[in-house]
């Protein structure tokens, strides 16, 4: 019997990727002649070597879960397709030619994933040299900023995207630099140092990609435990890229225990959303460098940079002052998001923040571990991010925290680091 046949003949497999297929448009790949019609279902586990007998190599399944895959029509615009969605998995693409850096990569999406207090995260081998990294969507709140989360596709994943790259690219950068020097890395890429360095630092992106391009609507990826034509190696789960090895791919090792994207938390990844869509939204006004006018007596403030002398409390706006005193009720994680970038701005070292929290902490209502605290300023100090804290309207990270302004420059500012300057500039 043909392998390929043998292998999709086994009913372990089959339950597998049929498992993973419900309310998915699936794609059936006939070896290098293409897809076969869409839109597709599998329904039966006998359905997976039927095709496989009319010549299927590989199956593979959209990001988006849908009320009915078979509604699906080419041209759909935006709104057709959002009644018909019912939520998406998270699914970032760590795609490279280098296997070596997409395990680093991966390796670190999943730390920075965990990170956000979400415990189901899944990776698994492409079949390729990539890995995909997956999160269910049932993870995800209902809505995020009073707008449904199933309507934010691919805004959604594609804000993580940024957000999870802004914090791994310092690590990872210096991981890939560990293995190989910059002229290697230029010899195996045929890349010149100019297309490398992005502002006087190597960028690994440029030799790593997590495409949000490829991010789109009915966008399709390979199905757990299905063959890659081109390789003849399967799409395994994996518990950690860094743990991978190519001999577990193989069809003849294929044991298919581990599942993909198997089970969730409701609600886990809501941290996760939140502050990559805040992410993206203040990376636009901080690549400006520019804040907002509030009228015609405070004039636009310029070429707004992180001051070399920590900025004292007193010129700290309502919200974070009520912020510092504790937080009476659920969000301190979220508080502890919001007082680090804050602090950040002002020019506060890591060390004093670090040391400010942990006095705060004892203020709340029930202090968080310790060892929280210290993780974030140990990630901080690995990563190097540097944002805003998030928007004054954002009211996840404010309002329902209990957290209100009542100076009327706040009324009339769009985030907590524009009132400090302003109130020094006046």
């Amino acid at each position: 019997m043909d392998p390929i046949l043998a292998y999709y003949s086994r009913r372990d497999i089959q339950k597998k990727i049929v498992a993973q297929a419900k309310n998915k448009e699936v794609g059936v790949q006939y070896s290098t002649n293409g897809f076969g019609k869409r839109p597709d279902m599998l329904m039966y586990e006998s359905d997976v070597s039927e095709l496989a007998r009319n010549g299927a190599t590989s199956f593979h399944i959209s990001e988006e879960t849908w009320s009915n895959p078979l509604d699906l029509k080419p041209g759909m615009n935006q709104k057709q397709l959002d009644s018909l969605r019912i939520g998406w998995d998270c699914i970032l693409d760590v795609d490279t030619k280098f296997i070596e850096y997409s395990k680093l990569c991966g390796s670190f999406l999943m730390d920075a994933i965990k990170f956000h207090d979400i415990k189901n995260v899944y990776s698994k081998f492409s079949g390729g040299s990539g890995f995909h990294i997956g999160i269910s969507s049932k993870s995800f709140p209902e809505s995020v900023d009073d707008k449904p989360t199933k309507i934010l596709f691919p805004e959604g994943i594609r804000a993580i995207s940024e957000y999870l790259k802004s914090m791994i690219r310092k690590p990872l950068s210096e991981s890939i630099l560990s293995i190989n020097t910059l002229e290697e890395i230029k010899t195996s890429t045929g890349k010149t140092e100019k297309e490398l360095i992005k502002e006087n630092k190597f960028d690994p992106f440029e030799v790593i990609g997590i495409d949000s391009v490829l991010i789109s609507p009915r966008h399709l990826y390979r199905c757990a435990y299905s063959i890659n034509e081109k390789t003849n190696l399967v799409s395994i789960p994996v518990d950690n890229p860094k743990n991978f090895k190519i001999k577990n791919a193989q069809i003849k090792n294929i044991d298919p225990e581990v599942g993909f994207i198997s089970s969730f938390e409701p609600g886990e990844a809501k941290s996760l959303i939140i502050q990559a869509m805040e992410f993206k939204y203040s990376q636009k006004e901080y690549k400006t460098k520019m804040l907002q006018p509030v009228n015609q007596e405070i004039k636009e403030i310029k070429e707004f940079e992180i001051p070399k002398i920590a900025i004292k409390e007193d010129y700290f706006p309502p919200c974070i002052k009520q912020m510092l005193k504790g937080i009476p009720k659920d969000g301190r994680k979220r508080a502890v998001f919001v007082l680090i970038n804050f602090l950040k701005q002002m020019g506060w070292s890591l060390d004093e923040i670090e040391k400010r929290l942990l006095e705060w902490n004892e203020s709340n209502y029930e202090p968080l571990r310790e060892g929280y605290i210290r993780s974030q300023i140990t990630w901080q100090r690995k990563t190097n991010q540097n944002i805003m804290p998030p928007n004054c309207s954002n009211e996840a990270y404010y309002k329902d925290l209990g957290v209100n302004c009542d100076d009327p420059l706040c009324r009339r500012v769009k985030n907590p680091v524009n009132y400090v300057f302003i109130k020094i500039k006046k």
